[in-house]
């Protein structure tokens, strides 16, 4: 089975592999059922969507009706207002009819402009404090990309007491020194206050080029080789508290099952050297720094 882990200080033991649920924002709703009947099999029992995932909302809401008390449920708002934040929150309960939402994130919360409006009179933060004192939301994180991030977060942190983060975490995003260097101290300070750290693009494996016509079910190109995904989901479950959010490539998601069950027979003792070989020649950083700190293009 896939282990669990505390997932901070929120009182739930989370798998450490979470469902991505922006796999299913473009799905047709028999698709997307199907899709979560593998997840659960695999026993995730810990879902993260976002009010900007498509329709991926929508689609949970059948499945959160018979099994609400299943699984911990995060979501996101973009907004950075307060009024805007909380008529989101509100969209996201009644997408997905329920009551309450695990985790409200702050969705990529990587500019100083955001922030501060987030973090000020009548912004975010003070709509989602409120939304938890009515019981709307149960706790509060924040997320983001780039190479600012970790940077990003640790400000955050010294504002508010968040319950989780949400950032980058593969081999080649780990070279850069000025991110490794942030991200040690923002591992360093959520295992001392029990945040959960949540990591995305495990498997990434670059931008996607123009000339490249695979099929994309993701804003970047995915490894693929069930190996070197085996590599990169231990390269991130031997850090000790770390969870990994899966992609939005629903295809891969067998993949990244096996290779976080596999997990539990050890890892290769020649781990980081595999992976710094499985990220050699035409595999590039998905974010540099002053040059592609964007999600997309």
């Amino acid at each position: 089975m896939i282990p669990t882990l505390p997932f901070g200080r929120t009182g739930h033991d989370s798998s450490r592999i979470i469902f991505g649920a922006a796999a299913l924002g473009g799905m047709r709703q028999a698709r997307a059922d199907s899709t979560i009947e593998i997840v659960r099999d695999a026993g995730i029992n810990h879902f993260d969507t976002a009010a900007s995932y498509g329709d991926s909302e929508l689609r949970l809401a059948d499945f959160l009706q018979d099994h609400r008390n299943d699984i911990f449920l995060a979501s996101k708002t973009g907004d950075r207002n307060g009024s805007d934040a909380r008529a989101s929150i509100e969209r996201s309960l009644e997408r997905m009819q329920i009551d309450h939402i695990d985790l409200i994130q702050f969705h990529n919360l990587a500019q100083d402009a955001d922030w501060e409006t987030v973090m000020s009179e009548g912004g975010a933060l003070e709509a989602a404090i409120k939304a938890q004192e009515e019981g709307l939301v149960k706790h509060i994180g924040v997320t983001g990309h780039g190479t600012r991030i970790a940077e990003m977060h640790l400000k955050s942190l010294a504002r508010f007491d968040f319950a989780s983060v949400l950032l980058p975490y593969n081999y080649l995003q780990m070279q850069e020194a000025r991110y490794r260097n942030e991200f040690e101290e923002l591992y360093a300070l959520c295992q001392e206050k029990g945040v959960a750290m949540q990591t995305i693009k495990s498997i990434a494996k670059r931008r996607w080029r123009e000339d490249d016509k695979s099929p994309r079910f993701s804003w970047y190109e995915p490894h693929r080789d069930d190996d070197i995904i085996e590599r990169a989901v231990h390269f991130v479950l031997k850090r000790e508290g770390l969870f990994l959010n899966t992609t939005s490539d629903a295809r891969l998601l067998p993949k990244i099952f096996a290779a976080a069950e596999s997990f539990n027979h050890g890892v290769s003792d020649h781990l980081d050297a595999e992976v710094a070989s499985d990220n050699s020649g035409d595999a590039e950083p998905l974010f540099i720094r002053g040059q592609t700190d964007d999600v997309r293009v």
